[in-house]
This record gives C-alpha cells, structure tokens and sequence, in this order.
C-alpha cells in the first residue's frame, strides 16, 4: 500500500508514474511474499503489451481506478 500511496502523490518526482502522470491503478495481484511479487513482475514486464492488457481486462473490464480498493482492505 505505501508504494501506491507514494505513486499517487508523485513522491519520486522522477519515476514513471510521475514523469508520465500516471494516475490509476488499473490492476492487482496479492503475493504473500515479496519474492513472490519480484518474481510476477519480472514476468509481465517480459510480455507484450496485448498480453498486459487481456490480464487487465479479465479483472476490471472498464479500467476503473481501483486504488481506492487496495487502500480500503
């Protein structure tokens, strides 16, 4: 939760989110370890954006914003 905290409030004015204004959090995925979450993001950082966003909208179809979810659990 702090890493999306700090990307909606542009804490590293230099990140891609900022750079970029990047603004929703359109997809999630929990891990139960830190490994684990690495492991998944190496993964899709791999594949080919038609691939990234089939997973995006076989969760949240519209591309809603669901940040205010992940901060709610």
């Amino acid at each position: 939760m702090a890493r999306l905290i700090q990307q909606k409030e542009k804490f590293y004015p230099r990140s891609f989110t900022a750079r970029y204004n990047v603004h929703k959090s359109v997809y999630y995925e929990n891990f139960n370890s830190i490994v684990e979450a690495m492991e998944r993001e190496r993964f899709l950082k791999g594949k080919v954006r038609k691939f990234e966003i089939q997973l995006i909208e076989s969760l949240n179809p519209t591309w809603r914003d669901l940040s205010y979810e992940v901060l709610t659990w």
